[in-house]
């Protein structure tokens, strides 16, 4: 289930990326299969682990092209352990929600990213995020969870002024804001509640199967209550060329 557009990053064959708060993976993974040489980045070890796990079953099973490569590192987004312009891409999925320093984080990514370079940041959308939140405490008073919730504008205007140049938006899983207004109205962790279980069994058929009935249900409610928020920046080339 991806939530980043790679054409629209412009991602190619041969481009060194970094996944910013890689997770369980989902986007390095679909990254090696198109050729980059990524670097999975998170602080979690034992996600790591089952990333790099992954990474070696991908190039086993002849999932990924002969001379791409895929490695993990652990580390703070705050104190990115790579040399400034190392990447050609940056992702940062579902990650400054959780983070107090934003700024901070942000311009890291900024500064890691070559010049001319592509950054893909998404975050939870205002709307359906707000929504979670009036429902219930629960969902996000939790440790590691979210601590705030971005508009547009504001996140915009974050990473515009750490000196980067915003291409444009898009909005994702607009099928997944109504399973956790359920999830949110009936206990976050209910997950036997019937309303959750039908739900996140259409959620399922979704993923696995992706019907066409449901890609084109998803492409209406994108825009309209997508449960994410990507944005697309660009990094000014230094010689004015990408």
């Amino acid at each position: 289930m991806l939530t980043v557009d790679f054409d629209r990053l412009g991602l190619r064959p041969g481009d060194r990326v970094l996944d910013m708060g890689c997770g369980a993976g989902r986007h390095a993974f679909e990254m090696y299969r198109r050729g980059a040489d990524v670097i999975a980045f998170d602080m979690d070890a034992d996600e790591l682990a089952n990333v790099s796990d992954l990474f070696h079953a991908m190039r086993q099973a002849g999932e990924v092209p002969e001379v791409a490569e895929a490695d993990v590192k652990q580390g703070d987004a705050l104190q990115l352990p790579f040399a400034d312009g190392e990447f050609d891409r940056v992702v940062a999925a579902e990650v400054l929600e959780h983070i107090p320093a934003d700024i901070q984080a942000i311009e890291e990514l900024v500064r890691v990213l070559r010049p001319g370079g592509a950054l893909a940041v998404s975050v939870p959308r205002w709307f359906p995020e707000i929504v979670n939140w009036k429902l219930s405490d629960d969902y996000h008073n939790v440790e590691g969870g979210h601590i705030r919730i971005y508009t547009d504008a504001e996140l915009v205007d974050k990473v515009t002024k750490r000196g980067m140049d915003y291409v444009g938006k898009g909005y994702a899983h607009g099928l997944h804001s109504p399973y956790w207004w359920i999830k949110c109205a009936v206990g976050v962790d209910n997950d036997g509640h019937p309303l959750a279980r039908a739900y996140h069994r259409l959620l399922v058929w979704e993923i696995v199967k992706q019907p066409r009935v449901l890609r084109l249900a998803g492409k209406v409610l994108d825009p309209v209550i997508g449960k994410s928020l990507v944005l697309y920046f660009r990094k000014p080339a230094e010689d004015g060329r990408a």
